[in-house]
């Protein structure tokens, strides 16, 4: 189930031609205005947390809220 959450954000905000890092907050905006439903801002934290240990997303920041950036592969 994460792959596909990852894949489907990964791809909006590439879509929307967002390189900066984000935040949950701000990714949760980009994808509400491309009327992608995500569970919580705390869901996507947790899906690109996950990813950050695979090395595919860079966390940015020593404290919350955190950036995330997307590693190209």
């Amino acid at each position: 189930m994460d792959h596909g959450e990852f894949e489907r954000i990964r791809d909006v905000l590439a879509s929307a031609g967002i390189e900066e890092p984000l935040s949950a907050s701000e990714i949760v905006a980009v994808l509400d205005e491309h009327d992608v439903d995500v569970d919580s801002t705390h869901r996507v934290a947790t899906v690109l947390g996950r990813r950050a240990e695979s090395g595919a997303v860079e966390v940015v920041g020593e404290s919350p809220p955190y950036r995330y950036r997307f590693v190209d592969e």
